[in-house]
């Protein structure tokens, strides 16, 4: 009749337990049951699997074999099962899913959206915070995918990156800058002398904006140090300095006053990202499909923000 996959389940709870009606209760069965399945096993790979030593189960030169083997095969099954179901409709599933302050507020809500609508069983989960931060939590192990800004150096060999956006900064300040006309773009140059409001450190338009300005020439003086999306907007609002932020999200904040740079100005790629060695889950693939989906009727419809364009 050949190994049976309960039989494997038996013996791993028996060689975890040494106790075979506590194994019992364990799989759910009588105890003469299961002694009775394991004698079949046994039977069947011609070998002994227990022995008693002195009162105590141990397991045989055989059983220590098979041990391994059978816990690899009951969970390479468990594995089989969990993807099959995951793939019929997405039941059930998870994304621990990253991205920075500027794409949660203006790329992921849509997205979400139309993953949620498509499969309402999967549970999400969200960590804003900036690229260095979560190319640290991918590396880890504790986010599944991420939205990420690519840094000039190129990604983390370690990370499978899919570039899917092209972003470009804009300047923002409370009123129009004092050097341009209304209407025109300003060089990167022309902002040796305004004060600027700066992202904390570990933040990737932090290095973004600091690069920029010294292949300008000048080191920038600041304002402010420190703070998240939605607090440097608010000192550019309060008329602390001003702010490289991506184009996207100053649409929310009609206080600001928006200047393009000019030619060639900063441009950011926007990856969705996940670590090289994990594969990727069947609700992880349904995410990029709807991500990418959405890109492609966002442009195809003309409602990207201004400054984004697929890649």
């Amino acid at each position: 009749m050949g190994v049976q996959l309960h039989q494997l389940r038996y013996f791993v709870a028996v060689a975890e337990t040494r106790h075979f009606t506590h194994a019992a209760d364990n799989v759910g069965i009588t105890q003469p049951s299961l002694s009775k399945q394991i004698h079949a096993l046994e039977d069947d790979l011609g070998a002994p699997l227990f022995e008693r030593v002195r009162g105590n189960i141990a397991l045989t030169a055989a059983g220590e074999v098979l041990l391994p083997i059978a816990k690899r095969i009951l969970a390479d099954v468990d594995t089989a099962r969990r993807e099959v179901q995951e793939l019929v409709g997405l039941r059930r599933g998870r994304i621990r899913l990253g991205a920075t302050p500027s794409l949660v507020t203006s790329l992921a809500p849509a997205v979400l959206r139309r993953f949620r609508d498509a499969y309402p069983n999967v549970e999400v989960r969200v960590e804003e915070s900036g690229s260095q931060d979560l190319v640290r939590d991918l590396l880890r192990g504790e986010l599944d995918l991420a939205l990420i800004i690519l840094p000039a150096q190129g990604a983390d060999p370690a990370l499978r990156t899919e570039p899917v956006l092209r972003d470009s900064l804009v300047v923002a300040s409370l009123n129009p800058l004092p050097m341009v006309e209304p209407g025109s773009t300003v060089h990167l140059g022309e902002l040796r002398d305004q004060p600027m409001v700066m992202f904390r450190q570990g933040y990737d338009l932090r290095d973004v904006t600091l690069r920029a300005c010294r292949e300008a020439g000048f080191e920038p003086s600041f304002a402010v140090d420190g703070g998240e999306m939605d607090a440097v907007l608010s000192f550019v609002e309060a008329g602390l300095g001003v702010a490289l932020v991506p184009g996207i999200v100053v649409a929310r904040r009609p206080r600001l006053w928006v200047t393009p740079l000019a030619p060639p100005g900063v441009q950011r790629t926007i990856a969705l990202a996940g670590r090289r060695e994990a594969e990727p889950t069947h609700a992880a693939r349904a995410f990029r499909r709807v991500l990418l989906d959405h890109i492609r009727a966002a442009a195809e419809n003309a409602t990207l923000p201004p400054g984004v364009t697929p890649y």
